[in-house]
């Protein structure tokens, strides 16, 4: 029995359009027209490729995490506790506040949606920020040259958090400019005056 027609277009280019608008509208915000009109495909081609919104979510929040993303995992190989800390928070700023990728942070935005139909990609991208604040936490009880009385998962929850706080300014419009002199006052409360 012959299999079905090839393939009309490029998988890895329809991910990459299906990125933007997920990271441009957040999940509950993105609608399939939205997502087919920017993939260049239609419904059944879409659900053929990637299955449904929430499948395709999840492909799209894989990419998202070995690409733009992928700095947070980089940071952790930083020689120092306190360089790993600064590649995480100023990488926050280059990402969400971009001149090229839309505002805010992807993982941010889905686990801020609310509705019923959200709850599965909340739930993953909640699982994705867990795991990300577990290797800091990891990462930073290695490091030998933080402030004595900075707890690792103490630290690690509070890189977090100032990174979500970025996103969510970035979203709303603060310049990068703006962040970075936030990131920087971060930093040295977090590390001391050196940083």
């Amino acid at each position: 029995m012959p299999g079905g027609r090839p393939r009309s277009f490029d998988a890895d280019t329809a991910l990459d359009r299906a990125l933007e608008v997920f990271w441009r509208n957040g999940f509950e915000g993105t609608s399939l027209a939205d997502l087919t009109a920017a993939m260049g495909i239609n419904k059944p081609s879409l659900y053929a490729a990637f299955g449904n919104k929430e499948e395709l979510f999840g492909k799209v929040l894989a990419r998202y995490l070995d690409g733009p993303g992928a700095y947070a995992a980089d940071a952790l190989d930083a020689p120092t506790g306190r360089a790993v800390v600064e590649r995480l928070i100023h990488g926050a700023v280059d990402l969400t506040a971009g001149e090229n990728t839309p505002s805010g942070c992807l993982c941010v935005k889905a686990v801020q949606a609310g509705g019923p139909d959200s709850r599965t990609v909340r739930q993953d991208a909640v699982a994705v920020r867990k795991a990300g604040e577990a290797a800091l936490r990891r990462r930073l009880e290695q490091a030998t040259d933080l402030p004595s009385d900075q707890e690792p998962a103490d630290l690690a929850a509070l890189v977090h958090t100032i990174s979500d706080g970025i996103a969510v300014q970035a979203a709303a419009g603060r310049s990068r400019d703006e962040l970075r002199q936030v990131a920087g006052s971060a930093l040295r409360a977090l590390l001391g005056e050196g940083t």
